[in-house]
């Protein structure tokens, strides 16, 4: 009984040993997978214009359910003009995955005014600053529109989302 019991405990520390190990191993896979992206993580305010004129963004990325996917919030607000009296509020929730299959990644964005856009991963700068994503489909808007996002960071506190 006394070689059973200190085999056992031997089991269980080795085991304990290797788990730190291995749990740190698939974290450290599954991070890297994300360094591209790792620079838009956080909380963002700016400034900037569409087509409703120049408004005010507030925009947080976050990864969730252990770092598969990254999370977008995005609200845009855009002021009274003469051209649009009431002023306009544009928001989205995004979600970017990793394709494995594709070898990937799948930006896609729910518009609060009922249309999805999915995106692809087009190509990434050598330098790392200028990320492009191409449109794989669109939902609820009229055939034959084409969209693209391009973000260039400017430096670690600046982008842009073209």
């Amino acid at each position: 009984m006394t070689s059973l019991s200190s085999s056992f405990r031997k089991v269980i520390l080795l085991a304990l040993l290797i788990f730190p190990i291995t749990a740190f191993t698939q974290s450290s896979k599954q991070d890297s997978i994300w360094l591209p992206f790792k620079f838009l993580i956080g909380k963002w305010k700016g400034t900037g214009g569409g087509e409703p004129g120049i408004g005010e963004f507030e925009r947080s990325y976050q990864f969730i359910f252990n770092k598969k996917f990254i999370e977008v919030k995005n609200k845009s607000t855009y002021p009274l003009t003469e051209k649009n009296p009431k002023g306009e509020i544009h928001a989205d929730i995004d979600y970017m995955s990793y394709d494995k299959i594709r070898h990937s990644f799948v930006p896609r964005q729910f518009h609060i005014e009922g249309f999805v856009n999915q995106y692809k991963l087009d190509s990434i700068s050598a330098d790392g600053k200028r990320i492009v994503f191409v449109y794989e489909a669109i939902e609820n808007i009229p055939i034959g529109w084409r969209a693209k996002e391009t973000y260039q960071i400017l430096n670690d506190n600046e982008f842009t989302d073209l």
